[in-house]
């Protein structure tokens, strides 16, 4: 007796612990389940949603409840429960919304009535981003990911590794949020569970932005001061929530492309806000899905309180999609008391009138008291309302210390969070887990135990030791040497090359980095080099001080191999398959000995400068190999001394130059981003202007005397609904060329080979390397539009393949370089890597030559670059 009554103890307290709440299934009138449907608790303002299935389960202690379940296109139902002490079952059957017409006729010339739907909307969107001074709240994320289909030649070796489409990669965590106006945000995960790797889909991004901003996550929101110039709005009907007037707007995009929406959003008349919203757009050809419901918080703002996620597309022939899902509870508001007030927007386009005579009543405000205007609760018209808004936020910002500040982040994880179990987190998952996400975390569990096994030896697979390895002198590796002290072995094999001077020729580097207790650190990177060919090594050395975080000291010395043009415009790998297999050695070399010293401050953020002096001994270097692999009877190695249209003959003799270089970098307008309190610069939108003076130097034997101012600009921005405009402009002029060697010349980015391995916005395709280099006053420039939707962007099949197109012009101007001019078309994002591009060159306006290149994706080549 004792043992049952224990029994009946135990199960009864397990009951009343985790068995308390309700859970059922919400169907559709035809008893189709409605997955990822809403249920909110308004009582204690805490969310949940069905799974795939249409189930779920909401933790609750005993008490009475008003219940909302909530599904896009369909009428919300509020319950009243009684929660005992157990899971109680209620199945929900909701009705489709019962949508209405205004009594509104569209004539000829009238406008359909989402027009001004969305003008008063979209005039309070920067209300409602100012209407909160905090929230915070707590925000269960569930996240999952299946690869669909794959390389059919991959396909077993991905069978092996236990990934196929019947499980799906998962992921948990619970996140503690604060906001605080204007942008500053706190994240602490308090539990992380996951069966895979996200490959950072993860919709943080989303969830802490808004569609009552400009842009969200750099798509153009519906509710923007420019959405007319991106959205047509359709009226489709309006709708009773809970005593609310809910109308429902057709969002379509002017023109289809990535960061734009289509879909439905929701806005609450009167006051102007979103209800809810089923919005898609694309990103790179990667197709998203957002489906928000939003529910009013102490029936005062309407906050979201669930977010799902759909993404899905192809990557290299890998098809995948992941789902997102947010609830978001226990939210806690505090109202800006400056906004805590209503008034109506007037419409002038609709009631001119009125809103004329507003206007000239609100004049007689003073602008000063833009509180006591905003809180009259008088009727204010769109413009008057956009005007106050932005007067708001500007004194707001002007009083503010962070005033280039666009966002702060704080995000932290629980010393525990990775600590919970599956029964942790069966108790307290608001949403059930699908079949696929079962299978996932099954997995996840058995490789846990391949693992425990094999630490402690029970396995056969030995991971690799730690230590030296011979391999290390061909790949390379890092070894800690002693506190913060690290030796890093680079990898010879890619230095491997060929050259017609050198023959086949390596280059052997190390590192040593020691970083001190103040955060400076000191860098020594000695290199050795060997050239088959001249049967010579030889090697230099660099060290790095760092002494402070915005100032640095460089040292060099040693014997090297370069380029004519310093910014090595062809890669030594390129110019190795151009060699051996194509018979054209378009890398020019000089060897030089050399010391130098270079010195770099950062003033600011906006400001840099630097100062390089260098003395060197030039000599000149012929061609010691004929070897080719592929050999052309029509083809042979051209000598090692560039052609140039200005200098006949470009070769030299043995000489010292002395020379300095001063560079100066300035950047007028910088916002910031500042994440775990490291502030980090937002890239584009502000030019970057620089001056580089370089001076040869007649002291001393040096044999040079020329001194060259060079003014440049660039900037990358969008141009409205259209696409983006970036470019590169430089102009230059020397005060004097005395005495110069073709090494002191000023040298261009050309190219000749059909490979492109740097940013398009800054190189000729098809201008000879060094035939238009010039000791003269020159402008090269260089203009890059990506399109939105141009020639083949506009069918749709090639959008959802993610591909874009666009046109460019380069042009350089010196006294033998004929006006040379390039124009070329190209199409970017193919398989999300590659770019193709076609050119036509022209001199003085005549066809001159034309080709095809291949290169890095403009949308990747500022984040995937081979070093030059």
């Amino acid at each position: 007796m004792r043992i049952i009554f224990t029994i009946i103890t135990f199960f009864t307290f397990f009951s009343s612990v985790l068995g308390q709440g309700i859970k059922g299934y919400i169907y559709d009138q035809n008893k189709e389940v409605l997955p990822y449907a809403t249920i909110y608790v308004r009582n204690i303002e805490s969310g949940t949603t069905t799974n795939i299935e249409g189930y779920y389960e909401v933790k609750l202690t005993p008490g009475k409840y008003d219940v909302v379940f909530q599904y896009m296109g369909y009428e919300s139902a509020i319950k009243v429960v009684e929660v005992g002490n157990v899971l109680s079952q209620l199945d929900i059957v909701l009705k489709p919304q019962t949508i209405l017409l205004k009594d509104v006729v569209i004539k000829a010339g009238k406008e359909d009535p989402a027009f001004t739907i969305m003008r008063k909307a979209i005039a309070k969107a920067k209300y409602h981003t100012n209407q909160l001074d905090s929230y915070s709240a707590k925000v269960y994320i569930k996240g999952s990911g299946r690869l669909i289909d794959s390389p059919f030649f991959l396909r077993k070796v991905i069978a092996k590794e236990g990934i196929d489409s019947t499980s799906a990669f998962a992921e948990e965590s619970v996140i503690e949020v604060k906001y605080t106006r204007p942008n500053q945000y706190e994240e602490r995960a308090i539990s992380i569970r996951s069966s895979g790797e996200s490959n950072n889909t993860s919709p943080t991004s989303y969830i802490n932005g808004s569609f009552y901003e400009p842009k969200i996550v750099d798509a153009i929101s519906p509710l923007s001061p420019r959405a007319f110039a991106y959205y047509r709005f359709i009226y489709k009907g309006t709708f009773v929530d809970r005593g609310y007037s809910v109308s429902k707007i057709k969002v379509i995009p002017r023109s289809k492309g990535d960061d734009v929406f289509e879909g439905d959003l929701l806005i609450i008349e009167d006051q102007w806000s979103i209800h809810s919203l089923d919005l898609k757009t694309t990103k790179f050809g990667i197709g998203l899905r957002v489906n928000q419901i939003y529910d009013p918080i102490e029936n005062k703002v309407w906050m979201p309180v669930s977010h799902k996620f759909d993404i899905e597309g192809t990557f290299l022939g890998f098809d995948f999609e992941y789902d997102y899902l947010a609830t978001v509870s226990n939210y806690n508001i505090t109202i800006n008391p400056d906004l805590d007030t209503e008034f109506e927007v007037i419409d002038d386009k609709v009631d001119e009138e009125l809103a004329k005579k507003i206007e000239e009543d609100n004049k007689k405000i003073k602008q000063t008291d833009l509180v006591e205007k905003l809180q009259s609760g008088k009727e204010l018209t769109r413009k008057d309302l956009r005007k106050l808004m932005r007067e708001y936020e500007k004194i707001e910002m002007e009083e503010g210390p962070n005033v280039d500040v666009i966002g702060i982040r704080k995000t932290s994880i629980d010393s525990t969070a990775y600590n919970n179990d599956s029964t942790y987190w069966a108790k307290i998952r608001p949403v059930p887990l699908s079949k696929y996400e079962v299978k996932g975390y099954h997995k996840l569990d058995s490789m846990t135990e391949v693992d425990a096994k094999a630490a402690k030896g029970d396995s056969t697979k030995v991971g690799r030791k730690k230590g030296f390895h011979v391999a290390d002198l061909l790949l390379g590796n890092t070894y800690k040497v002693a506190d913060r002290t690290h030796l890093r072995l680079k990898s010879s094999l890619q230095t491997l090359g060929f050259n017609t001077v050198e023959g086949f020729n390596f280059e052997y580097g190390l590192q040593l980095t020691k970083t001190f207790e103040n955060k400076h650190w000191l860098s020594l990177e000695p290199t050795i080099r060997y050239a088959f060919a001249r049967e010579k090594l030889i090697g230099d050395v660099k060290a790095r001080w760092k002494w402070s975080d915005n100032t640095s000291w460089t040292f060099a010395g040693g014997r090297s191999i370069n380029q004519y043009n310093s910014n090595r415009p062809i890669h030594p790998i390129i110019n190795t398959i151009s060699t051996l297999f194509n018979e054209r050695n378009y890398m020019k070399i000089y060897e030089r000995d050399y010391l130098g010293i270079k010195f770099d401050q950062k003033i600011s953020d906006k400001l840099k400068f630097s100062i390089n002096t260098t003395w060197s001994e030039r000599h000149q270097l012929y061609n010691n190999t004929s070897y080719t692999i592929v050999d052309a009877d029509d083809k042979t190695y051209s000598p090692n001394s560039p052609a140039n249209d200005e200098l006949l003959n470009t070769e030299f003799i043995t000489h010292q130059a002395t020379t300095t270089d001063l560079s100066i970098q300035y950047i007028p307008n910088i916002k910031y981003r500042i994440v775990n309190d490291d502030k980090r610069i937002v890239k584009g939108g502000s030019p970057t202007i620089t001056m580089n003076f370089r001076n040869g130097l007649d002291v001393g034997d040096s044999d040079v005397r020329y001194s060259l101012l060079d003014l440049g600009v660039k900037q990358s921005f969008k141009m409205g609904a259209k696409g983006r405009l970036s470019y590169k402009i430089n102009g230059g002029v020397f005060l004097n060329n005395d005495k110069m060697t073709f090494v002191d010349y000023r040298h261009f980015m050309g190219n000749r080979i059909f490979i492109q391995t740097t940013d398009p916005v800054g190189r000729y395709r098809l201008l000879d390397y060094y035939r238009s280099s010039t000791a003269d006053n020159y402008i090269s420039s260089f203009a890059h539009y990506d399109f939105r939707k141009l020639l083949l962007s506009r069918f749709h099949f090639i959008q959802k393949k993610g591909l874009k197109e666009a046109l460019f012009i380069n042009y350089l101007g010196t006294d033998a370089s004929e006006n040379y001019t390039e124009v070329g078309y190209s199409i970017n994002n193919i398989y999300r890597l590659f770019r193709v591009e076609t050119i036509a060159a022209f001199r003085n306006g005549k066809y001159y030559d034309w080709g095809i290149r291949v290169g890095i994706s403009t949308n990747l080549s500022n984040l995937v670059r081979i070093e030059n």
